[in-house]
């Protein structure tokens, strides 16, 4: 068997473009139960790079949220983002804790159309999509 060339590549990191990074932190890392790895300003270009994740990214991959720093008004999410999937535990209790808290479930949990697992999807302050699905 050869070397692929792919071979050593992982995933690092997806990014998403927020608008408040305040908020988009305290969503992921206060609701989701993420840990804020990193976060940096860059002043000559007027943006900041926050990381966040459930492990460290030597370990996993991760979450970066980008704020740029002139932006007013929210992004276009456009057609070809579709969402971040998080596996999760008893994902009734989840979706109902999540609720509670403010966020907003735009699919309760359930089974999927075509299958048996279940999954819910919550929105994050942007908009993006987040699949919870149940972790057996």
């Amino acid at each position: 068997m050869t070397d692929s060339p792919a071979s050593g590549f992982r995933m690092l990191h997806t990014m998403i473009r927020v608008l408040d990074l305040d908020k988009s932190v305290d969503f992921y890392t206060r609701l989701l139960g993420m840990k804020l790895l990193r976060r940096t300003d860059f002043d000559s270009g007027r943006f900041t790079l926050a990381f966040v994740g459930y492990g460290t990214e030597a370990e996993t991959a991760v979450l970066e949220l980008t704020h740029n720093w002139d932006q007013s008004e929210p992004y276009a999410l456009g057609t070809g983002f579709g969402h971040v999937a998080i596996g999760v535990p008893g994902i009734y209790k989840t979706c109902e804790a999540l609720a509670a808290a403010g966020a907003k479930i735009t699919r309760p949990p359930g089974p999927m159309k075509h299958g048996s697992t279940v999954i819910a999807f919550i929105e994050d302050p942007d908009g993006y999509k987040i699949e919870l699905i149940e972790k057996a």
